[in-house]
């Protein structure tokens, strides 16, 4: 089953270096911010503690669910991400209006259901209401990431990101671990696997209970700015300041017409997108993220269906724990490297993104014409590795400009267009009413989409960084210095200009 890691990984690092200069959308005291943030904290351990992930398609196609791989491949994987893109949406605008803490509830909710389902459900449709619920649990894990901004003061907001983003990376891991010893070592039977899953998501949910109950929430319940608007780092025109619309707007908010409310809430929305994409910097690097994630997404969803097809589960000892274990550090490994990377990225960005894009290609392809298990592990990494340090650097890149508000509302907005490409991608390749090809055959294809992303991005570096150097040539011709002289082959990032 696919896991949103992606939004974990690339916020280990974003929101150390972000969130310090956004702004706050409520204020607590001091002291308050302990609490919530150890209760949350164990909420998104024991929810991400499922050792039953990495070995979901070799228990489905085992005697418990004896499914074959055409059924789960076409019938009941698909279920998740039709259902996540059609919740996406309604559950980000209803986690707003009623401030967090019940969508987390119903997020511990879904999870004990999916697990139940898992261990006393059989056949095609208890399946395949399973990956609804999933998929509902996948759509509202962005109140997780949104509920502690509601209930501590922006000086601790660093802080608690930190822990809270990095504890799910942590549990992630020590599931993967657990998992891989337990069977291996212990010769456990898959279905126990699923029954620590469904204990782990009990304790989740128990947690859930004790949360706090915000007074407020970013744009339903906004606080009305009373200091002014003031200017954002950098001084983007384009992508600056936004507390004077939200002022605006949370007057708006203590109106007694309900609808007037909410209407003025999209209405901020749609114009806050739509200043935010005019940029083409944040446009572009959205655009990568959106499709690439859409992809990442998709191999992930049907890597393990590919790993049994090289190598049964029923015949041969599998590593599915092991390597997630390792693709994950490694995820995290490069991640956390982008913060000690001293590149321009404005310059040099699109053209990382080029290079590790077709690094994706690269590994899918090998996972395609090779018929090694371990091969395909090791690209595995490969391209999970690649992708997280890009989407690290994505995320910074978008987030950097942005203040709290619309930080949640690009991300949303991004995650939305990746589920829909992704959707797409599922209704042409992998469903009957499309391609319906086998798993092998769809590898193929999703290496084939990352090379026309990496060539993309590659054309568009080359472009940037030649407009560059033309650029540094007129501006020594301009002054009378000869070229040769320049110290620098390539100009500066502040005398580049965004294209």
């Amino acid at each position: 089953m696919k896991t949103s890691l992606m939004t974990i990984l690339l916020a280990l690092f974003s929101s150390v270096e972000v969130l310090p200069i956004m702004n706050c959308c409520q204020t607590a005291s001091s002291h308050s911010w302990v609490f919530p943030t150890v209760i949350l904290c164990l909420f998104g351990f024991f929810s991400m503690m499922k050792p039953s992930e990495p070995f979901v398609v070799a228990y489905l196609a085992g005697p418990d669910k004896n499914l074959s791989l055409s059924v789960i491949t076409k019938n009941i994987i698909p279920l998740w991400t039709y259902s996540y893109l059609a919740l996406l949406l309604p559950v980000f605008v209803l986690t707003d209006y009623v401030r967090y803490k019940p969508v987390i509830i119903l997020q511990g909710l879904s999870f004990i259901t999916t697990w139940l389902l898992f261990l006393f459900g059989q056949g095609l449709r208890a399946m395949q209401v399973l990956e609804f619920f999933y998929g509902l649990a996948s759509a509202t894990e962005v109140a997780y990431y949104a509920y502690i901004y509601s209930v501590v003061s922006p000086e601790h907001y660093q802080k608690v990101s930190s822990y809270c983003r990095s504890v799910t990376l942590v549990a992630y891991t020590t599931a993967s671990v657990l998992a891989q010893l337990l069977v291996s070592l212990a010769n456990l039977s898959y279905f126990y696997l699923n029954v620590i899953s469904l204990v782990s998501a009990s304790v989740a949910f128990f947690f859930s209970l004790f949360l706090p109950m915000p007074k407020k929430s970013m744009f339903f319940h906004a606080k009305p700015n009373k200091e002014g608007p003031q200017n954002l780092p950098r001084g983007d025109a384009v992508l600056g300041d936004t507390r004077k619309g939200h002022k605006e707007l949370g007057d708006q908010l203590n109106s007694p017409r309900p609808k007037n409310m909410i209407l003025g809430v999209f209405v901020q929305w749609f114009r806050d997108l739509k200043e935010c994409y005019n940029s083409k910097h944040l446009f572009y690097w959205s655009l990568w993220w959106a499709f690439s994630t859409a992809g990442f997404n998709q191999v992930l969803s049907y890597v393990q269906i590919l790993w049994d097809y090289k190598a049964p589960s029923q015949s041969s000892k599998i590593y599915n724990g092991a390597v997630e274990a390792l693709a994950t550090f490694g995820g995290a490994i490069t991640a956390l490297a982008v913060g000690y990377m001293k590149v321009s990225w404005d310059l040099l960005g699109e053209l990382a993104l080029g290079i590790f894009s077709a690094a994706d290609a690269g590994s899918l392809f090998l996972m395609h014409f090779t018929t090694n298990i371990w091969v395909c592990y090791a690209s595995l990494l490969i391209f999970k590795s690649s992708y997280m340090l890009l989407i690290t650097i994505a995320a910074f890149q978008i987030a950097v400009h942005l203040s709290v508000e619309r930080y949640a509302l690009v991300f949303g907005i991004n995650t939305f267009i990746a589920l829909v490409i992704q959707t797409i991608m599922t209704v042409a390749v992998v469903d009957d009413q499309g391609l319906g090809l086998p798993v092998n055959i769809q590898f193929l294809v999703y290496g084939s989409y990352f090379s026309v992303i990496a060539g993309i991005f590659l054309m568009r570096s080359f472009y940037i960084i030649y407009s560059a150097k033309c650029r540094k040539k007129k501006c020594n011709l301009a002054t009378g210095q000869d070229p040769s002289e320049s110290g620098d082959s390539i100009p500066d990032v502040s005398t580049v200009t965004r294209l």
